[in-house]
């Protein structure tokens, strides 16, 4: 929507103002502090313009850190739970201690804005890939929640998407901003652990359970909308205004996708899965069908990559022999090499032999990206049109691991994936559950 009066200008407004002013008649004009900049805070015009889609538990916590950048001025929410983006545009006017954050139930007609650069996203899992491609589309770059897509067409549609059109993606991961996991994957690139031979990862399990029982739709909630591309089934409490949906197989995947997600794009960072030669994926886990929770638990998935590695991906309750140092943690991934090993999970890193987490890196070697916090380094790389610590190629990657250990325990038999084509090989059957098909209208 255009119109607005009271938002705060970006670059586009000042340099439009600008030449304006250029062609009129001197006259007396003021310039607030506020235009200016204050101690630590670059001026309106050089600040970078957001929107957030999505406001529930997951893009309030976002949004707060988007707020500590002084680079940034969100200036508009969206989301389709009214309280929820009451809620939101409550902390953007609070903060700014003004009342020109804008609301809105459809992410069309904020990404209709001219003014945005850029925009967060925290739908659920679903709408991920919609917003994020409608928003590249609209010319905005973008920083996405974690996992990525609900199928390995929609990851490899937004990858192809965001990289026609330009745009700087981020992946809400998280954890590439912190300094003992980014040491920790700099030692396994530099060969500190020797050889890799093994990958051991391990995330939190999903949730059985889940009323069908039919409910009125709230009044503050659009249902249809939040369905969008999803099948159509009857309102149950699922969404509520939280996460219950995270464990719907028709919205997400799941915890083998949201948050293994986390230890599997530290993988990525660590170890060129892509590289690893053809991989054959199998496993075994339990959908159960007795509530709406349909998403893969229990799972305990065997990876072979043709060039060597070994790969052993579980649950969380899945019996495993682990390291004491590693037993009682939920999520992790452990890189072991012929010369010791190094586990890297949200926070920090455990080792052997111990004295790896004191190594010093030399000028020739492997280093990594720093960041200052994931959505810090979002706003700087659109304005730098750099590349962003959590890239989508990665998001991509790790996502891979999450689909095609679903797609191997549903199918109940081994798979063969070629990541260099980026297909199954040789299996129709399975290879039909690598897209989903969308509700009409709605596609990508």
């Amino acid at each position: 929507m255009h119109g607005q009066t009271n938002r705060p200008w970006n670059r586009r407004d000042f340099l439009k103002r600008a030449a304006a002013v250029g062609s009129m008649a001197a006259a007396p004009y003021v310039i607030t502090s506020a235009a200016l900049g204050q101690a630590g805070r670059p001026p309106a015009s050089e600040r970078t313009v957001l929107g957030y889609i999505g406001t529930g538990p997951r893009g309030q916590v976002n949004i707060h850190e988007q707020l500590t950048c002084p680079e940034a001025q969100l200036v508009a929410v969206c989301d389709v739970w009214e309280p929820v983006v009451r809620q939101a545009k409550g902390v953007v006017d609070t903060h700014y201690q003004n009342t020109d954050c804008r609301t809105y139930r459809d992410f069309r007609e904020l990404l209709d804005r001219d003014d945005l650069d850029a925009v967060g996203i925290a739908t659920p899992d679903h709408w991920h890939v919609p917003v994020a491609v409608a928003a590249a589309k609209a010319g905005k770059d973008v920083c996405v929640e974690k996992p990525l897509g609900v199928s390995v067409a929609e990851d490899l549609t937004c990858r192809e998407v965001m990289r026609r059109y330009d745009r700087v993606f981020q992946y809400g991961t998280e954890a590439r901003s912190i300094a003992a996991c980014r040491l920790g994957c700099e030692l396994v690139r530099n060969g500190r652990i020797g050889e890799i031979r093994e990958i051991r990862v391990k995330a939190p399990n999903s949730d059985r359970g889940g009323s069908r029982l039919p409910k009125p739709v709230p009044a503050e909630l659009d249902y249809d909308l939040w369905l969008g591309p999803a099948p159509w089934r009857p309102y149950s409490g699922c969404p509520d205004s939280g996460t219950g949906w995270y464990h719907v197989y028709d919205y997400a995947l799941g915890f083998i996708a949201g948050w293994g997600a986390h230890p599997l794009d530290l993988l990525q960072w660590a170890f060129d899965t892509h590289r690893a030669g053809t991989w054959e994926v199998e496993g075994t886990g339990v959908v159960d069908l007795h509530g709406c929770n349909d998403a893969v638990v229990d799972w305990d998935v065997a990876i072979r990559f043709s060039g060597g590695v070994t790969m052993r991906y579980w649950a969380t309750g899945v019996a495993k022999q682990e390291d004491p140092r590693l037993a009682q943690r939920d999520d992790y991934v452990q890189l072991i090499g012929t010369e010791g090993w190094i586990a890297l999970y949200y926070g920090g890193m455990e080792c052997e032999p111990a004295g790896l987490r004191n190594s010093v890196l030399g000028p020739d070697d492997v280093r990594l990206p720093v960041s200052r916090g994931q959505e810090r380094n979002f706003v700087e790389c659109v304005r730098t049109r750099q590349t962003p610590v959590s890239h989508i190629d990665d998001a991509v990657r790790s996502d891979l691991i999450s689909h095609l250990s679903d797609i191997a325990i549903r199918v109940g038999r081994k798979i063969t994936w070629d990541p260099v084509r980026e297909t199954l090989v040789g299996d129709p059957e399975a290879s039909l559950r690598l897209t989903r098909a969308a509700r009409p209208p709605w596609s990508l």
